[in-house]
């Protein structure tokens, strides 16, 4: 059994590689590309029923995959919309099942109206692994941002209503109890992401052996997702917690050797787990499609019932999503002059107090540090919102986007098997999971062209942004070399004779594998580049870049300075 599991999994992996370099050759995206492939594969005379144990999704693969994509989450921008986010990620899951509850217990009137929304609460999360569709396509940053942000936190939001709704059946519903379940889950999950976080964090900074830091790397997402459902928490949600925590703290506690190989590993996992849970929901169908050929209605009751599920949930999110989007632009436009009038009456002691006060009740966060830094971040989310606004264009995007995945269908597999009419809720399941993917999946590309949304680089890469960046990195180092206060890590000053001879090059990220010979130089070049890095991550705590250009010019930084250390290690 354990040869014949090897093999399977070594043709899904060549399966997997296969697909999605076709895929990229042909302009599709490779999740679309598996499913159709897996359909196919299932519907084979030779190829058996295949069934994947729900578990094997729930908590082998959605940790790390979850944890994998709130590493390289753009926190910056998930906090200025974070109003937003929160809406689609808890309001928007909760009317969509209560909706889809009364369209179920119409439809399939054994269910009862408890059952009736555990399905809709299976069907109502977006899925995080179907936002990298759209984040292959070019569209604007915030766009995706939102969709991340919405997918990487709605998962708690359905699995709560749906452990409540299931145990609804057996006792009588309780809004407060399902409230204070859901209070629990997020709090409890993200109390301990954010310490299990912290803690690997300080653990492999004091771990200096490369191979054994990865391996710790690893655990991550498990260590987080195991205790918080060991006390009644989202361990997903804690998996997420945990990997926002590594992500913003990894330039400042990990070597460039961590961060590079981390970097490389996740997304490794991310390619192979990712492909794996599409591959997957193709493979599944034959056999969900057998165990209802024998019911009531068979196959065909499950498609209509889908079909319209699928059009109530596009629905829902249309009428909810687009208000929203406009409440939430004005709100924030509101807030920042809020906090920017604030920064700008510091000098006015009572006009500053009343100010300071209306805008923690407008913004919830307690203003902190130096006003002048504060004022910084403000008007760099006023230019965020400006340069990036959230019209009708994205708006659509936005909504057209939600499409479900295998969370829906592993969800759907946990339901209790006693559950009246399984095989069918199973089947309706996969079939708007699959449904959304195919439908909304394939026209997306045709929206965003016709939107005009749609980068023209594909690669979504901010480069002004980035030469900006690293310009004033550049001028900054030059600044402080030219005033002594770059120095060695031990704090003593740097060869005055090499410091009066280097060429500008050597400032340069993208050049300091030149020049002198000299020992002496590289480890100037060493000493730079760790300035560098902590005006980075200085610069990064105040919005004024985007995430992504953050993170591009830290790879370049991270990447010059393994060649320094590699020149200075053969020269010594």
């Amino acid at each position: 059994m354990s040869v014949e599991l090897l093999q399977v999994t070594i043709v899904a992996v060549i399966v997997i590689v296969v697909v999605n370099s076709v895929a990229s050759r042909l302009g599709v995206a490779g999740p679309l590309l598996l499913v159709l492939v897996g359909v196919g594969i299932s519907v084979l005379p030779m190829v058996p029923p295949i069934l994947v144990q729900p578990q094997l999704i729930l908590v082998g693969v959605l940790p790390p995959l979850l944890y994998s994509a709130a590493v390289s989450a753009p926190a910056i921008e998930l906090r200025r919309d974070f109003g937003a986010i929160s809406g689609m990620a808890v309001m928007l899951v909760v009317i969509s099942s209560l909706v889809l509850g009364c369209f179920f217990s119409w439809a399939i009137p054994s269910l009862g109206f408890p059952l009736a929304v555990a399905l809709g609460a299976i069907l109502s999360p977006t899925d995080a692994v179907a936002t990298s569709i759209v984040r292959k396509l070019g569209v604007p940053r915030r766009v995706v941002a939102l969709l991340e942000g919405e997918s990487l936190l709605n998962d708690a939001t359905a699995l709560v209503l749906l452990r409540t709704a299931i145990a609804a059946t057996a006792a009588s519903f309780s809004i407060w109890s399902t409230l204070g379940s859901f209070a629990w889950a997020v709090l409890s999950a993200s109390v301990i992401g954010v310490i299990i976080g912290y803690l690997t964090l300080r653990a492999r900074a004091w771990i200096d052996n490369s191979v054994a830091n990865t391996a710790m790397g690893f655990t991550v997402p498990y260590l987080a997702y195991l205790p918080t459902e060991a006390v009644g928490g989202s361990g997903l949600v804690a998996a997420v917690a945990a990997g926002v925590v590594v992500g913003q703290g990894a330039i400042r506690w990990l070597t460039p050797e961590q961060r590079i190989s981390d970097k490389l590993n996740w997304r490794t996992i991310e390619f192979v787990f990712e492909g794996a849970v599409f591959l997957i929901m193709g493979l599944e169908l034959y056999g969900i499609l057998e165990s209802n050929r024998s019911s009531d209605g068979g196959v065909w009751r499950g498609m209509w019932i889908a079909a319209v599920a699928l059009i109530i949930l596009i629905s829902v999110r249309a009428a909810y999503v687009a208000p929203l989007i406009r409440f939430h632009t004005w709100r924030v436009k509101k807030n920042a002059r809020t906090r920017l009038s604030v920064h700008e009456d510091t000098r006015e002691p009572a006009r500053y107090e009343r100010a300071t006060r209306a805008m923690k009740r407008a913004t919830r966060i307690s203003p902190r540090g130096d006003a002048e830094q504060r004022a910084g971040k403000t008007r760099a989310d006023i230019d965020y919102f400006e340069a990036s606004p959230l019209t009708w264009k994205p708006t659509v995007i936005i909504v057209w986007a939600g499409m479900r995945g295998v969370v829906t269908l592993a969800a759907a597999q946990t339901l209790p098997r006693d559950t009246p009419e399984r095989d069918l809720l199973v089947l309706v399941a996969f079939l708007v999971a699959a449904g959304s993917l195919l439908v909304q999946g394939l026209t997306l590309p045709a929206l965003t062209r016709w939107l005009g949304l749609r980068d023209p680089g594909g690669d979504g890469l901010p480069r002004e942004e980035i030469r900006e960046l690293g310009k004033a990195l550049r001028d900054e180092a030059a600044t402080a070399l030219g005033h002594g206060q770059i120095r060695r890590p031990d704090r003593t000053p740097l060869p005055a004779d090499i410091l009066s001879e280097l060429a500008p090059a050597t400032i340069d990220p993208l050049a300091l594998t030149v020049g002198d010979p000299d020992p002496r130089s590289s480890e100037v070049r060493l000493a730079i580049l760790v300035f560098m890095r902590q005006r980075l991550h200085q610069i990064s705590k105040t919005g004024q870049y985007s995430t992504t250009a953050i993170r591009y010019v830290l790879d370049e930084l991270d990447a010059s300075e393994l060649s320094v250390r590699l020149r200075l290690g053969n020269e010594t």
